[in-house]
């Protein structure tokens, strides 16, 4: 899935259009009422993630069940979360990972974060 997919995914799914905070490519998904992160897109370096490698990659951090985290990691595209909370969020290489994949854990994210 390519970033411009992703988003259009979101806006179709949620209703949610991409909030740019730091005026660069990097991008939030909030929800509408509490303005709470459910996604963070970002375009970063692979040697963030461990990779050796020094090429530019889009990932998405959601939040998840820190039980699926560990699993998660051991399988390609899928790291512990760049810049978040590792415990409770992951990173995950859009274009490395099956597209409903991408979608359940974003459903997931969606609702771990959403109000209670």
């Amino acid at each position: 899935m390519t970033k411009e997919e992703l988003f259009k995914h979101i806006k179709a799914t949620y209703d949610v259009e991409p909030d740019y905070p730091w005026m660069d490519e990097n991008a939030v998904v909030r929800h509408k009422d509490t303005r709470k992160w459910f996604g963070l897109v970002m375009n970063i370096t692979a040697d963030k993630l461990g990779i050796k490698s020094s090429d530019r990659i889009d990932v998405l951090n959601v939040k998840c069940d820190p039980i699926l985290i560990g699993s998660l990691v051991q399988e390609k595209g899928y790291y512990f979360a760049y810049h978040m909370n590792k415990n409770s969020w992951i990173s995950i290489d859009i274009n490395q990972v099956k597209d409903d994949n991408l979608k359940m854990l974003l459903d997931m994210s969606y609702e771990l974060t959403s109000k209670k």
